[in-house]
């Protein structure tokens, strides 16, 4: 895992965060990564996967729907990217 040092944190902030994890009955450590957590990874984050299968159920799309999209399809192979 890897470790973070934050330097020239104000008086007030460090004391807030002490009393919020007092009040949820953690270590200021432990707040912290529970405040960063839920900052970068939020619960009602948007998952593509859950969005493009509410997607495919709102058109109400069939397997027969699916099955034509595939024999429409492009299937050449992509060509990489060339950086020259």
């Amino acid at each position: 895992m890897a470790t973070v040092t934050v330097r020239n944190l104000p008086d007030e902030v460090h004391r807030a965060i002490r009393v919020r994890a007092a009040i949820h009955g953690r270590s200021t450590e432990a707040e912290i990564r529970d405040i960063l957590e839920s900052t970068v990874r939020p619960q009602e984050r948007l998952r593509m996967g859950d969005a493009l299968a509410a997607l495919g159920r709102h058109a109400n799309l069939t397997v027969d729907d699916l099955a034509a999209l595939e024999q429409v399809r492009d299937k050449t192979p992509a060509e990489p990217v060339r950086f020259e």
